[in-house]
């Protein structure tokens, strides 16, 4: 019997998954224990084996493409068995069709489709800014059964940025008011109903599905192109008087260089629409006044502007990408943030790496000497060493520092797991080799679990101080600059030195200004004199 596979939840945070490559194709006969396909997750690129055998019959994610947890991956099962009743998106096996026709017929016969009628046009909330997910209507300025002209202000509408006028583009009768004044809604919620006047709308209103005819369709797709203005605004003139119209007006005024000042408005108490724009004829009188001034320009210098094409391209988010993105705006907006940032003196650490180096089959960094002295650090501050978690908070015994790596979708966190039992050469070994992992998409989810404390170098790219977002659940993240030589005074004097700045972030939930000061001070004592963290 036919086996449905789901698309794997490959990690503990893991919402969707791309298929990076497939390593079966239809037909193909499938052991137990056989790599299906490379699944790229939001942290690493996994392989996917299979606990079934049979014949891979269906292939649901195409290479390249993502899909939620839980999404039909694929189906094995008997060579030449029929599985069009898993295809259906019910899950029901291909046993059982008479069971999926039955439901699929329910559901036809209880579902009411209505036309738009002819004229009518659908007003949805518009999405006024980048930004925005919900709109208020702060006014109405048409009332059910007004006459509306193209060009005519709707409604002001409060956006998360400002109050914007929201101009219809089409010409009937107001239906209906689907948003009282005062209230919001989500973008794309009914705002209004414009079509002919008398025209019953009920069918529209009843929440049943709509097949909307082409016409309509047109008409819904240029009113979601809507151009909207703060408010009050309107174009200054040369003479301290102010004209108003619509912001359409506008755009069509200044692409064909007409003076709106010279244009009488037809729209509400004097307001110039589309329509006035488009019908204005320039008088002689006033065509020359530009044409004077393009020449005073043009005498006294010679105006060059640079022309070329506007371009973009959208490139496709990866699943790590879109992971990373939801993460750090969960810490970001959840736990509040607090930094402190000391300057370390790295001269003993410098010496004491370079006598480390120097012994047979050694290599340390100064990111391993920051990693092991903060895990030492961490013993004495226990309270840096926690979790919060609502109504307690977790003091965690153990300590693993997790390490930010830079990979080219992003940024992921290998686990040093008892980072402060490990020696300096242990760390360096352990540290290249999570990274190596990680930059080739090797890494499991296994050794990106865990952290208790986070740190983060940028070093390396000349930075010389910044600030990093927390890690959860951790309590504090440790960002590492660049050591830079600058003039130091020591015993009294001016000398040349070796410095290194150093930022902790603070959830202050639990960890308070104080704790992270001390803490700071404990990791400045363990850098600056390296050889306590031999002993």
């Amino acid at each position: 019997m036919a086996v449905v596979i789901n698309m794997p939840r490959l990690s503990d945070t893991m919402e969707e998954g791309t298929v990076a490559k497939w390593l079966k194709n239809v037909g193909d006969k499938i052991e137990e224990g056989d790599i299906l396909a490379e699944i790229e997750t939001d942290k690493a690129t996994m392989e996917f084996e299979s606990f079934n055998e049979g014949t891979l019959l269906h292939i649901g994610i195409a290479e390249g493409d993502g899909a939620p947890v839980d999404t039909l991956l694929a189906i094995i099962g008997d060579e030449g068995e029929d599985i069009s009743g898993l295809l259906n998106g019910s899950g029901v096996s291909a046993e059982e069709p008479a069971v999926v026709e039955e439901a699929i017929e329910e559901v036809v016969s209880t579902t009411a489709f209505v036309e738009i009628p002819e004229g009518v046009v659908i007003i949805n909330m518009p999405r006024l800014s980048d930004t925005m997910e919900e709109g208020t209507v702060a006014a109405w300025l048409k009332n059910v059964g007004d006459k509306v002209e193209e060009g005519d202000i709707l409604a002001e509408i409060e956006t998360d940025k400002a109050t914007m006028e929201f101009e219809s583009f089409n010409e009937g009768t107001l239906l209906h008011i689907g948003i009282a004044e005062g209230e919001g809604a989500p973008v794309d919620t009914l705002l209004a109903i414009i079509g002919p006047a008398g025209t019953n709308v009920d069918g529209l209103l009843n929440g049943v599905p709509v097949a909307a005819p082409k016409e309509a369709t047109v008409a819904v797709e240029k009113t979601a192109e809507t151009k909207v203005v703060p408010a009050n605004e309107a174009t200054s003139v040369p003479d301290g008087q102010r004209v108003f119209a619509s912001p359409l007006a506008k755009k069509i005024a200044k692409d064909k260089g007409v003076n709106l000042r010279d244009i009488k408005g037809s729209g509400d108490h004097g307001r110039i629409v589309k329509k006035d724009v488009e019908g204005y004829t320039p008088s002689q009188s006033a065509s020359l006044e530009p044409v004077v001034a393009t020449t005073a320009i043009a005498s006294a210098a010679p105006l060059i502007l640079p022309v070329g094409e506007e371009s973009s391209e959208e490139v496709k988010n990866s699943s790590m990408r879109k992971t990373i993105a939801k993460v750090l705006v969960n810490s970001k907006t959840t736990a509040p943030h607090f930094y402190l940032t000391i300057e370390v003196d790295m001269d003993n650490a410098k010496a004491s790496r370079a006598q480390i180096n120097g012994l047979p089959d050694t290599k340390v960094s100064f990111n391993d000497l920051v990693v092991k002295a903060c895990a030492m650090a961490l013993q004495k501050h226990p309270q840096v060493n926690t979790s919060w978690n609502g109504d307690t908070t977790r003091y965690n015994k153990h300590i693993s520092v997790g390490v930010a790596v830079a990979v080219d979708e992003g940024l992921v966190v290998p686990v040093l797991k008892f980072t402060d039992q490990m020696s300096l050469s242990q760390i360096g070994a352990s540290v290249k080799e999570l990274a190596g992992k990680a930059r080739n998409k090797k890494l499991t989810p296994a050794e990106m679990e865990g952290s208790t404390f986070t740190v983060s170098n940028l070093g390396m790219f000349g930075i010389t101080e910044f600030t990093s977002i927390i890690n959860q659940p951790n309590s504090a993240i440790l960002s590492v600059g660049a050591i830079v030589q600058k003039p130091v005074v020591k015993n009294g004097e001016i000398v040349v030195g070796n410095t290194m700045k150093v930022t902790l972030a603070c959830d202050h939930r639990t960890v308070d200004g104080a704790v992270g000061a001390q803490f700071l001070m404990t990791l400045r004592s363990f850098l600056e004199n390296p050889v306590t963290m031999l002993a």
